[in-house]
């Protein structure tokens, strides 16, 4: 297992984040956390972890600083986390030796989805995959939606009835391969027993069907 810690620069901050790559893994996945929910976020650590025991490399990144996360507007900034996003995406291409060649995926929560939809959309055929935990899509915006290239899958809690709401918008305005996959008995936390364990493998899946180089 390859293991680092990264130091991103990306205009005027920098920002952390932790490479873990297995031997043979066919692709790496960047998380991209949502308001209040940094790279030690117990939740996407956990679904980390199943993604790299089926062979998949993984980045928890922050895309804010200690400060930014501290402002509330900041927190919702989807152009910023977008932008932030992209910068971290560059630099796993460019200035990371064994993740040049490899396919790269997007898992994101709650505000972390956007922003991870409008990279994908930025980037088209670059990402191959795209997952959101209780995530909020309809921040990416109609016509990122309508740009995105990359297969997503979207995961809800069927008792977040808001979000869930709000996702199933958004999933009309994707037209690429897409799923919307509800997870019985989960509230936004996906706290309750056995929900997210169901997250983690269907985001395993997902990505092995996907990140193929």
């Amino acid at each position: 297992m390859n293991s680092q810690l990264l130091s991103i620069p990306a205009e005027g901050v920098h920002l952390e984040g932790l490479l873990e790559l297995p031997a043979t893994a066919p692709g790496i996945v960047l998380f991209a956390h949502g308001s209040g929910s940094g790279r030690h976020s117990p939740r996407n650590n956990y679904v980390a972890r199943v993604l790299r025991d089926k062979g998949m490399g993984t980045l928890l990144l922050d895309l804010l600083t200690v400060s930014e996360d501290l402002d509330y507007q900041t927190r919702f900034d989807i152009a910023l986390l977008t932008h932030r996003l992209l910068l971290s995406t560059h630099w796993v291409r460019q200035h990371t030796p064994p993740t040049r060649q490899l396919a790269i995926g997007y898992f994101g929560a709650s505000t972390g989805a956007a922003a991870a939809l409008q990279a994908a959309a930025a980037l088209g055929d670059e990402i191959h995959a795209v997952v959101s935990r209780g995530g909020r899509p309809d921040l990416a915006g109609t016509q990122a939606l309508a740009r995105v290239k990359s297969p997503t899958l979207l995961l809800v809690g069927s008792l977040d009835e808001q979000v869930l709401e709000l996702n199933r918008e958004a999933y009309a305005r994707l037209h690429c391969s897409k799923e919307l996959a509800i997870i019985p008995g989960a509230t936004h936390l996906f706290e309750e027993t056995g929900t997210l364990e169901q997250v983690a493998d269907r985001a395993a899946a997902w990505f092995s069907r996907h990140l193929k180089t």
